[in-house]
């Protein structure tokens, strides 16, 4: 199933944990998160928008990627797919999205033993 699409926030789990953990307490928002994901075979353009701001990465499966984190650090990091489910590992957590029928799931996992799983859903819009 292809990822292209734009989608609206529906429900989210531990987002203040998350944000806790990667230091970012100050970085929580009620507004509703957008994504918008444009797919063209393994080619990836991935932004996530709220009011006032805007994140964006282009990447291509199965390549090493120069990506940026929500703070506007640069990275570079292997971005897999298997199984339909899209994996890229950030340099604070490890980040998954797949589709479950018309909707994004997406998860971002810290890591150690008190590890946060951040879970997030989004409808098709």
């Amino acid at each position: 199933m292809t990822f292209s699409g734009k989608y609206e926030l529906e429900s989210q789990e531990n987002y203040e944990q998350f944000l806790d953990a990667m230091g970012l307490s100050n970085a929580k928002t009620d507004h509703k998160v957008i994504t918008e994901v444009v797919q063209d075979g393994n080619n990836f353009t991935w932004t996530q928008s709220i009011l006032n701001w805007t994140w964006s990465n282009k990447f291509i499966v199965g390549q090493e990627c120069e990506m940026t984190t929500m703070t506007g650090s640069k990275f570079t990091a292997l971005v897999t797919k298997e199984g339909g489910k899209i994996s890229v590992q950030f340099p604070l957590y490890h980040f998954t999205a797949e589709m479950v029928e018309d909707k994004l799931i997406m998860n971002c996992i810290t890591p150690g033993e008190k590890g946060v799983t951040f879970k997030r859903v989004s409808r098709r819009i």
